[in-house]
């Protein structure tokens, strides 16, 4: 009798660490496409990813390279103090969206240009995103907001 339980429980504990894995498994699987990783323009340049890759890049919009091409085409440059993206976008660009800003771009980089389907910008007038801030202090360059 008491090899019965044994063996049961065994078996019980066998088909919930099957049951765990099997469910682990197929939770990866399906958030593999949800999971955009934060890369700064250094990052971008020195490791460039793959053309298929969606990633987020953060740092801020260089001063005198946003440029407004036909239709919703725009064009800009984000730097983390160390290395320069030029990044391209079609749609409407958020209305706090300016050069010398922080910002969070997600999409691919393709043949040497980040192509953005989504732009965040800050949301007052002391905000960065978190990754940049991080990737900000990496190069040295960042310097707190006053107040």
């Amino acid at each position: 009798m008491k090899s019965l339980k044994k063996q049961r429980r065994i078996q019980v504990i066998g088909v919930a660490v099957v049951a765990l894995v099997l469910s682990t498994a197929l939770i990866g699987y399906a958030m593999r496409d949800g999971i955009n990783f934060f890369r700064a323009p250094s990052q971008v340049i020195a490791e460039p990813p793959a053309a298929t890759e969606v990633f987020r890049i953060g740092g801020l919009v260089e001063e005198g390279s946003l440029v407004r091409g036909d239709g919703l085409i725009i064009r800009f440059s984000v730097t983390d103090g160390g290395a320069t993206v030029p990044v391209t976008y079609s749609g409407v660009l958020p209305d706090l969206f300016e050069e010398n800003q922080g910002m969070v771009g997600t999409g691919r980089y393709i043949n040497g240009t980040f192509e953005a389907t989504e732009i965040l910008a800050k949301h007052d007038e002391n905000y960065i995103p978190k990754e940049v801030v991080d990737a900000l202090k990496e190069q040295g360059v960042y310097v707190a907001p006053e107040g």
